[in-house]
């Protein structure tokens, strides 16, 4: 039977990204990206990236773990593998070159204008595309973690298959690569957290400006795949769920008190570097909420209807276009017109919602572009 819990919760983070990059998008705390913030002073509304970039996009991955394992039940690797290239690959690169390019053309706006004066076309185009990434970062690193899970499995031997009948997972393998034996407890659960906050380690510490290394520490692949493998072998197990579900509320409670403490001791810091990612309280924080949202969503929201089922189909779609809206019609009223930063925030949040939709709708219809843009045959 499907875990609707499971859709509901990435939709809603999905949503979360969403409003996330709008806030984001005019920060004013050094935060790489968008176009700053509106002068010195405290931007109060920042306190929502303190609240969600320690956690939304490690859950969003410890997700993909546990829908992988599911989805290996069902299909063969080979199968499943060909339709993670579909949805994960071809959008973040061919896609890049047919839709993201317009996302890049703003996101170097600024620099247009100054250090690449003098660049003209095409040299500008492969520009825009390499620019244009953005949070594509997310489905690049997801499709490569494809990949690793199928070699763990392949060299595990928990990978079964034959020509006639596709392969099965068998459960029993999985718990050869758990830490655990039964029965399952919270503690040990949470005890996990050891294992975020050794991800977080891998950052490089002093990325050098003129190099790779702010890129990397975006893609983050050594930490983001820690959780990808938990979801597969750890949370994927009914009896995990069950023990975080039971304990969502004091989870939820401890994960309240450890962000208040991190806001309060680093408000004004930019949240996004090495050294804040790093931090026990960081860590700590990022780990509890992710429990806690996964037990609450399994207590309270393990149901669907017409409109959950739309979200669950849409959301990913949403998240591809979402942001050339963020960045055009962001750019555009910080550069070119006069209104107060207030009616910025309200503008840029309504039309990401609502224009999202509209966008993905338009182009997933189009032949070869949804396939393009969105992974999606017909």
């Amino acid at each position: 039977m499907r875990k609707h819990w499971i859709d509901n919760l990435r939709w809603v983070t999905v949503l979360l990204v969403l409003l996330y990059h709008v806030i984001y998008f005019y920060n004013n705390k050094g935060v790489f990206g968008g176009v700053g913030g509106f002068g010195d002073g405290p931007q109060y509304q920042d306190v929502l990236m303190y609240i969600l970039y320690p956690w939304f996009m490690p859950l969003l991955f410890l997700l993909a773990g546990i829908s992988s394992r599911y989805s290996l039940e069902k299909r063969s690797a080979k199968e499943w593998f060909k339709s993670r290239t579909l949805k994960l690959l071809v959008p973040s690169t061919i896609g890049l070159f047919v839709f993201q390019w317009m996302t890049g053309y703003f996101n170097t706006l600024v620099a247009r204008q100054t250090v690449l004066a003098s660049m003209k076309q095409p040299a500008l185009y492969f520009l825009w595309v390499i620019s244009g990434t953005g949070p594509l970062w997310f489905i690049q690193d997801l499709w490569l973690f494809s990949l690793l899970l199928l070699l763990i499995r392949k060299i595990s031997g928990s990978a079964k298959s034959s020509k006639s009948t596709a392969s099965q997972f068998d459960d029993s393998d999985t718990r050869k690569f758990s830490i655990f034996n039964s029965p399952f407890s919270i503690l040990w659960i949470v005890l996990l957290g050891i294992l975020f906050w050794l991800g977080e380690q891998t950052l490089i510490m002093n990325p050098r400006p003129e190099s790779a290394d702010g890129l990397y520490n975006l893609y983050k692949p050594f930490f983001y795949l820690i959780p990808f493998l938990m979801g597969y072998f750890v949370f994927s197990h009914d009896e995990v769920q069950e023990a975080v579900r039971k304990a969502w509320i004091p989870l939820m409670a401890a994960a309240v008190v450890s962000g208040i403490a991190l806001i309060v001791t680093t408000w004004g810091e930019n949240n996004t570097t090495p050294e804040y990612l790093s931090s026990p309280l960081n860590c700590l924080y990022g780990w509890l909420m992710c429990l806690a949202m996964m037990g609450w969503f399994n207590a309270r929201f393990d149901g669907t209807n017409a409109f959950a089922g739309y979200m669950t189909r849409s959301s990913f779609g949403f998240y591809i276009v979402h942001y050339l809206i963020i960045a055009s019609i962001g750019s555009l009223m910080f550069y070119h017109t006069q209104l107060p930063p207030v009616a910025m925030y309200i503008i840029l949040t309504i039309a990401v919602f609502t224009l999202s939709p509209l966008l993905y709708e338009v182009l997933q219809r189009i032949p070869f572009v949804r396939w393009c843009v969105f992974g999606i045959k017909k």
